[in-house]
């Protein structure tokens, strides 16, 4: 096989693969929809019922660790992890936030029910975080004391 053709096949081969990749990738992002309901909600429980959450429970399941003082409202750093099997959602409110609803994130199959992330705070008010396993809805509440808003008020 001469040169020219050999970097045809590569480069052929490569094509197909990205369009391929292309094409698996816009077939999984259509199967996700944003929850503009949940995300423009003014408070926890407005956007607790766009969620579709009527009840949730308290739990040694889902833990969230958060600063006590957050000295810049701006980036408050927030972990959650859900111990209960079959965890599909962590859902990350603020209490006293324009909008409740700081962060979702979908957890695939077979993957660590885990996220950390950095979130905007007005004022001092309570972190919730919300998962959805098997189910059941699990709540776990973190106090976070901000010195400085981060939501521009």
């Amino acid at each position: 096989m001469d040169a020219s053709r050999r970097e045809f096949v590569t480069v052929g081969g490569l094509l197909a693969a990205l369009a391929a990749a292309g094409s698996k990738a816009a077939e999984l992002q259509s199967g996700l929809a944003w929850n503009r309901e949940a995300f423009e909600a003014k408070t926890v429980a407005d956007a607790l019922r766009a969620l579709g959450v009527a009840v949730a429970r308290d739990g040694v399941e889902l833990e969230v660790t958060a600063p006590e003082i957050a000295e810049d409202g701006a980036v408050v750093p927030v972990v959650v992890q859900c111990r209960a099997a079959g965890t599909r959602e962590i859902h990350i409110l603020v209490d006293r936030n324009p909008f409740s609803l700081a962060a979702s994130f979908l957890i695939p199959d077979g993957t660590e029910p885990f996220v950390s992330t950095r979130i905007k705070m007005r004022e001092t008010a309570d972190v919730i975080a919300l998962a959805v396993a098997g189910g059941q809805s699990y709540l776990a509440r973190k106090q976070v004391k901000v010195t400085v808003g981060g939501c521009g008020g």
